[in-house]
């Protein structure tokens, strides 16, 4: 099979290799995926540039990159149904403290990693579901229903936070977003947000509460969690969370304890590949019952052939991409 790998860290275009591999066969529990979609995430970049936190993979081992995607069940192992042979189905972890992700014409995998495709869902459109769908999904999601709650989806024109917005909207709450530029708060806007805000607004913290009134903000959804930690804590309800999925601007924050402590806020800290069985259980099928209702517009950015997946990374990289960034298989 066609496959990108690496061997090294490194820039993208020195380190990233169009080679053909043995194509793997699916172990007991396992499922053999012939992907026709491969999603291409930030930390993706991060991994094949520097590596990260909880790497387990040696960079001298091949490593074929990329945690999402999504392709039809070729094969199963023992102890998986063979009726989900040529079952449609979408990836999560594909690439995560393993050295074969999604980047390859198949992967071998186990099969509660392949999730069923909703037939009114595309290929493409799976490909996002991993890390982006269901990041955004469990932080609007997990601390129980939103209806008739204000949540806040910080960057709401991002990947994440543009189905952030979708998902709170769907659920019954009432959304605000900030985002940056005429172009980014349209798209919050589009995506269903009630109410928009420029985030480098010096007056951001007035501005949502006077929006919020007599009542706080319940929720919010962190992508710059340091970046934002004031404001949060200015806006945020008694007994309110903030769930935080992100802090690259500022990744050593000074955290407004007594603020917080004072309103008893709750912080989830949220890494998507971490969530526990019942967790993940619950998003997948909130996400599912999402996409069967046709309630996202998953929007796609640009997509690479496989042989073109350095360009892939370097776009991600560049930022400014207004939807994902995929590789065609």
């Amino acid at each position: 099979m066609r496959a990108i790998t690496y061997s090294r860290f490194g820039p993208a275009n020195q380190v990233l290799t169009l080679d053909e591999l043995a194509t793997p066969n699916p172990g007991p529990g396992e499922v053999l995926v012939r992907l026709q979609v491969s999603g291409v995430n930030p930390s993706d970049v991060k991994l094949r540039d520097r590596g990260r936190p909880g790497v387990s993979v040696s960079p001298s081992s091949k490593i074929i990159p990329h945690s999402d995607g999504a392709g039809l069940i070729e094969a199963v192992g023992a102890g998986v149904d063979p009726s989900r042979i040529g079952e449609r189905v979408w990836i999560w972890n594909g690439q995560w403290r393993r050295s074969f992700g999604t980047a390859a014409e198949a992967i071998a995998l186990p099969a509660e990693q392949a999730v069923h495709l909703p037939d009114n869902t595309t290929f493409e459109h799976g490909a996002v579901l991993g890390i982006p769908g269901l990041t955004a999904t469990h932080a609007v999601l997990s601390g129980g229903p939103v209806a008739g709650n204000t949540l806040l989806i910080s960057g709401g024109a991002g990947t994440v936070g543009h189905l952030a917005v979708q998902i709170a909207k769907a659920s019954g709450a009432r959304v605000l977003a900030t985002a940056r530029g005429e172009a980014g708060l349209a798209a919050a806007r589009s995506a269903g947000a009630d109410q928009v805000f420029d985030y480098s607004a010096p007056d951001l913290a007035e501005q949502i509460k006077e929006a919020c009134g007599d009542a706080l903000v319940d929720r919010i959804v962190e992508v710059e969690f340091g970046q934002n930690a004031q404001t949060n804590a200015a806006v945020i309800a008694e007994g309110g969370t903030i769930a935080a999925y992100g802090s690259a601007k500022d990744m050593t924050p000074v955290l407004p304890f007594y603020p917080l402590m004072f309103k008893a806020v709750r912080l989830d800290l949220i890494l998507v590949y971490l969530l526990s069985t019942e967790q993940r259980a619950r998003a997948v099928a909130a996400l599912t019952d999402l996409l069967e209702r046709q309630a996202l517009d998953i929007r796609i950015a640009e997509v690479f052939d496989l042989a073109d997946c350095a360009q892939a990374h370097e776009r991600v990289e560049a930022g400014r991409h207004a939807g994902s960034v995929l590789v065609r298989l």
